[in-house]
């Protein structure tokens, strides 16, 4: 019987359809039970001989790891993101890759607005006083009629703006592959073509894009300071986007009025991460797809989507 690996750490929740579906096609599942995301290594050692097929969440598929998978045929991303994948790699070696795209839309974009919530209105902070024996309020901000500039137009960035103009603010986008005519179809939302007048004009940044050679420290020290000292900056999407650095020199010297991400350079952060100390900065452990219904959606079409690719490229279990 020919195997697949399955490295996500929280498919196991909703496993027993997708396992069943692997086992109807004659294929046995092998799992992580490391409890972590794996190591280069450890994914060649898993996916040895007979593995044919990896559903991957952001472990490393590098052009290393994959050289060194002989079988296998195809590789499905547990998630929307394959920048963990040398896609160009797999294409040269012959391996199918395909993300499960649709999956964590909502989930994602319901979270960067729970964090622009828990940002404006210092929720976090407050709710460590009041539990810590103290009756201490900081003043907040609301969100209606503020500005939100998206950094990216895709799926989630557009559940994020639907959710904004819900909230009756201002929307912008800005997306190098965005059109007009695109935008027909989605009232109330401008595209903004100047990536510098996003960041200079809007309340609330949120970055919505993968990380590339091209998006990396897209927020640097430069785009930074042409953010109002008022303004807040919202990271869902990929810790590489930030220069951390110079995210801490903006919001320790109140050139910014706070942050909050869900990803970070290195996951989790080094312990006695400057950064994670200053209540201008709210953190969470990378969760954004980490509900219910995304999780369940995601094991299931990541399951469909490896099943489909390994029937095309004629493997049989």
């Amino acid at each position: 019987m020919k195997k697949v690996l399955i490295t996500p750490k929280s498919y196991h929740h909703y496993k027993d359809k997708a396992y069943a579906m692997l086992r109807a096609q004659g294929y046995e599942p092998i799992e992580n039970r490391t409890g972590r995301t794996l190591t280069e290594d450890e994914i060649v050692e898993l996916a040895g001989e007979g593995v044919v097929g990896v559903i991957v969440g952001v472990d490393p598929m590098s052009a290393r790891v994959l050289d060194r998978l002989k079988d296998v045929r195809a590789i499905s991303k547990y998630g929307m993101g394959v920048d963990n994948i040398d896609t160009v790699r797999a294409a040269e070696l012959g391996i199918q890759v395909q993300a499960a795209k649709g999956t964590n839309n909502v989930s994602v974009a319901e979270l960067a607005i729970g964090l622009i919530f828990a940002i404006s209105r210092h929720i976090p902070e407050m709710a460590w006083e009041v539990k810590a024996g103290g009756w201490g309020r900081v003043l907040g901000r609301e969100l209606t009629g503020k500005k939100l500039g998206l950094v990216g137009g895709g799926q989630i960035g557009f559940e994020v703006a639907k959710r904004a103009l819900g909230l009756e603010m201002e929307v912008a986008v800005y997306d190098p592959f965005l059109t007009e005519e695109a935008l027909a179809s989605k009232p109330g939302i401008r595209l903004e073509r100047d990536l510098d007048v996003l960041f200079a004009e809007s309340d609330y940044v949120s970055l919505h894009v993968p990380a590339t050679k091209d998006t990396l420290h897209l927020v640097s020290d430069r785009t930074l300071s042409l953010m109002k000292p008022t303004a807040f900056l919202i990271n869902t999407s990929r810790g590489e986007l930030v220069d951390e650095e110079a995210l801490y020199e903006a919001l320790s010297g109140g050139k910014l009025a706070g942050a909050a991400s869900d990803v970070y350079s290195s996951e989790p952060p080094q312990p006695g991460s400057k950064l994670a100390g200053l209540d201008s900065f709210i953190l969470t452990p990378h969760t954004g797809a980490y509900t219910h219904e995304a999780i369940e959606k995601m094991v299931v079409r990541s399951t469909a989507n490896l099943l489909e690719m390994l029937a095309q490229s004629g493997t049989n279990a």
